[in-house]
């Protein structure tokens, strides 16, 4: 994780950052697989995916297999990677 999304987690309240937590270890959950493993109610996990979704660390999805509920995770950072500087000619 990037250090500026560790400030970012940091503000949040710890509702949010349990349902964080839940995600990173679980991996993409439902909303209601959410409520369970965090033992939040639906409202407050409702509120904590809103402030992750607004600082761009959780994203949503369909979820296929139900699609009237949506599929949460983690969005992954890209990693900036440096070009290559051409091989050097040897004379």
């Amino acid at each position: 994780m990037a250090e500026s999304d560790a400030e970012e987690l940091s503000d949040l309240p710890p509702s949010a950052k349990l349902v964080f937590k839940v995600l990173e270890y679980n991996g993409p959950m439902t909303q209601k697989g959410i409520v369970e493993e965090s033992m939040l109610s639906a409202r407050t996990v409702r509120y904590a995916l809103e402030r992750l979704e607004e600082i761009d660390t959780v994203e949503e999805d369909v979820y296929f297999a139900d699609a009237r509920q949506n599929l949460y995770e983690i969005v992954q950072p890209e990693t900036e990677t440096e070009p290559e500087a051409p091989a050097a000619a040897d004379d």
